[in-house]
């Protein structure tokens, strides 16, 4: 494992521990896209049905179980525990915009036609666009909660960081694996606007707020 994969993912884990600790701690999920954390819930589970077929390392597999079980208990918390706090009338993005093509493309375009390989190559192009309801959320109420944007921005920097891991295993292990590096391109592009807002606001201090 190199460092930009190990990076990426303490990244990815801090971004979880932030935002569970943001809803257990104010007793309220307000400003969290609770579709967006539907859609990460389905990234990990089908990507790591694996889990029931194979070993890799023990680091893999506990990893694997934190991140589904912690996508699942952030549903949990957003529309049971704390339902009251929820705001849906602002998380109004239509989810199915993008499971419904995301499956099309994942049966269309992938490594190899079986189930797995299928439902994980769903999972990889889902990852891709499953920030887009908070982000919505985000412009659609004008601004967010200083740790939401630390959240997202851990979130951001993992999958900024798994780029450099693609880079590093090409270079030095012969690597290419062109659906994760586009989805992965593609993600990273998505947050953009929200590292420099996030970097020349929230950094100084200021509240961010997007456009509408």
């Amino acid at each position: 494992m190199n460092i930009f994969r190990l990076t990426g993912d303490l990244s990815h884990l801090a971004a979880i521990i932030i935002l569970l600790l943001k809803i257990w701690k104010s007793r309220s999920c307000a400003g969290i896209s609770g579709k967006s954390q539907i859609l990460f819930a389905l990234v990990f589970t089908t990507r790591y049905l694996d889990l029931l077929t194979s070993f890799i390392s023990l680091y893999n597999t506990c990893m694997k179980v934190i991140y589904i079980g912690c996508s699942y208990a952030t549903v949990y918390l957003i529309y049971m525990k704390f339902r009251a706090t929820y705001d849906g009338n602002h998380d109004s993005f239509r989810v199915e915009f993008l499971v419904v093509p995301v499956g099309g493309l994942a049966v269309l375009i992938n490594h190899d036609f079986s189930f797995l390989e299928i439902l994980w190559t769903f999972s990889i192009y889902l990852e891709s666009v499953a920030i887009l309801p908070q982000l919505f959320m985000i412009s659609k109420t004008g601004e967010a909660e200083t740790i939401t944007t630390h959240y997202l921005f851990c979130l951001g920097l993992y999958r900024a960081l798994y780029l450099f891991n693609w880079i590093w295993r090409f270079y030095f292990e012969g690597f290419f694996d062109m659906i994760a590096i586009v989805a992965g391109v593609v993600q990273t592009v998505l947050y953009c606007d929200f590292f420099y807002l996030y970097v020349t606001k929230v950094l100084k201090g200021k509240k961010l707020s997007l456009p509408a």
